[in-house]
């Protein structure tokens, strides 16, 4: 029996979401690699803590998220409307997605910890932006 919100999909795109790789991305590994040149240590994708943070800074309570456009709702009230082939289910998915977001930020804060998100694609294209951001953050935390 299918799920009451599965959704039969083309070939093509079954292909194309099979190769959707949610962790250890480009854009989290880059950005991982300009923190620890920058002598600062983490955890990956830390299961330990709510939403599992892309990384995360535990010597100073700093876990961030680099998310990806379609998956987190960017710009999401202008997109929606243009959400074509399975839109119900889609805009279920994201909009869970970005509820979850939310709460995740929630129990983390009120842990101690600060959350960051960054959009995937400003992490590749401003890389260095967002490690000053993160260590504005750190800064900041240790005052």
């Amino acid at each position: 029996m299918k799920h009451p919100n599965h959704y039969d999909t083309t070939p093509a795109i079954s292909h194309r979401m099979a190769h959707v790789h949610l962790k250890k991305g480009k854009a989290e590994t880059l950005l991982a690699k300009k923190l620890w040149h920058n002598g600062f240590r983490y955890r990956l994708n830390y299961k330990k803590l709510p939403g599992s943070p892309d990384i995360a800074i535990t010597k100073h309570k700093i876990a961030v998220f680099v998310d990806g456009e379609f998956w987190h709702g960017y710009q999401w009230e202008e997109r929606k409307p243009r959400l074509k082939a399975n839109r119900d289910y889609w805009i279920e998915k994201i909009e869970e997605n970005i509820a979850r977001d939310k709460r995740n930020d929630a129990l983390l804060t009120k842990d101690g910890w600060s959350c960051m998100h960054f959009w995937e694609k400003d992490v590749l294209k401003n890389t260095d932006t967002c490690v000053q951001m993160i260590l504005l953050a750190i800064r900041e935390k240790n005052q």
